[in-house]
């Protein structure tokens, strides 16, 4: 890579977003530091090919212009403000269980809202879908998405993503500088033992009030969300959530890791040109296994009516009937035209129908006993059954 420092283009990066959008309002908050603390890692520890480095300063562009745009809004129209967010569903679970097709299928419920894609790298008030597609942010989203599985179509089989489908809750982590997108794509260990050292509570509350911008045009509907990550701050998620319902998907760890690691392996391909998948498979393996012990830990002390569990198999056999029955722990009354919608997605969306998932345990220095012995409390607590081996 040339002499380019992030560092050094920290100001020009913050007058390229205010440029950009003509707003010149960050908000307040530790986020600064955590920028810092970002760019800081990529200088010093990072692999970035020039492509890469171009793709971390789109996203870190994106990111600030995100900060501008909500900020604005909320001075625009602070009554959104005080609009209350109740119950909404968060599905969380080890990647690879099942929680990316549960989104999906809730989403087909019009009673349900969810993040897409396009909105959550740019939130705004959701506006009217005949009107999407002539949104310039829409249509940098097709673009972005079209190029990454241009680039590598192995990652469509892997994670499916849409411009205008239910995407995760990441992308308003990033809005803070807190979030595992950031080391997912490239290698910047320091920046993970700092992410993890921060109190999330402001990015949730900030998590929040962004939900509250984006839904302001349909209060009524319920939010689904979805982001595996919820599982390491499960008590901060309670606490600025306290009504939250609680979805988890479960799925033997011997299966679910190394194809994480595959998706891991994946993206960091993309921005750093190769990647370490032995050090990715250490990190992921213990990064999920002490999410998991904390997940745990929070649930055996709450209420477990917020909560209720699929097990993978349930989501491959009939997702719908599942679903029935967990709408009815939470007393959500059945709707035929909900289910009407989630069948028809779950036909034309069956298992592998973007190709199948190739992986080993040995390509990411795993092995089936370690992870078993890892995940051995949650298999028992949760019942997981182990699944035969072979890839995805």
């Amino acid at each position: 890579m040339s002499d380019f420092s992030f560092v050094a283009s920290e100001q020009a990066m913050l007058d390229a977003a205010r440029a950009a959008t003509g707003l010149d309002d960050f908000g307040a908050g530790a986020w600064r530091d955590h920028f810092r603390a970002l760019l800081q890692a990529y200088d010093d520890e990072s692999h970035l090919t020039e492509a890469g480095r171009q793709m971390v300063q789109g996203e870190i562009g994106g990111a600030l212009a995100a900060r501008l745009a909500c900020e604005a809004a909320w001075k625009r129209d602070p009554g959104v403000l005080r609009d209350e967010i109740r119950r909404p569903h968060f599905i969380l679970g080890l990647p690879r269980s099942g929680t990316t097709a549960l989104h999906w299928l809730l989403a087909q419920d019009p009673r349900n809202q969810v993040l897409e894609y396009w909105i959550a790298a740019a939130p705004r008030p959701r506006p009217p879908r005949a009107t999407w597609e002539a949104e310039p942010a829409f249509q940098g989203a097709v673009e972005v998405l079209k190029w990454i599985y241009d680039t590598d179509p192995g990652l469509r089989a892997i994670h499916v993503m849409e411009a205008d489908g239910p995407e995760e809750c990441r992308h308003l982590f990033v809005q803070s500088f807190l979030d595992h997108t950031f080391d997912s794509n490239a290698t910047i260990p320091g920046y993970t033992k700092y992410f993890e050292a921060q109190d999330m509570r402001p990015a949730y509350e900030r998590h929040r009030d962004v939900l509250k911008l984006v839904g302001s045009t349909s209060p009524e509907r319920r939010w689904v969300l979805k982001y595996p990550a919820h599982m390491r701050e499960l008590h901060t998620l309670l606490a600025v959530y306290p009504d939250a319902c609680i979805v988890q998907t479960h799925r033997d760890p011997v299966k679910v890791l190394p194809s994480v690691c595959s998706l891991v392996t994946g993206w960091r391909s993309l921005y750093e040109g190769r990647a370490d998948a032995h050090a990715i498979g250490a990190w992921q393996l213990e990064m999920y296994a002490s999410m998991m012990e904390h997940a745990m830990y929070v649930r055996a002390k709450a209420n477990p009516a917020h909560f209720f569990d699929f097990d993978f198999r349930e989501l491959i056999a009939d997702p719908v009937a599942a679903i029935g029955r967990m709408y009815a722990h939470f007393g959500i009354e059945p709707d035929a035209e909900a289910e009407r919608r989630m069948r028809a997605w779950h036909t034309d969306n069956r298992q592998h129908k973007h190709g199948g998932h190739a992986y080993t345990l040995a390509q990411f220095g795993l092995v089936e006993g370690e992870i078993r012995e890892r995940f051995a409390r949650y298999m028992r607590r949760f019942g997981v059954a182990a699944e035969p081996g072979g890839s995805d």
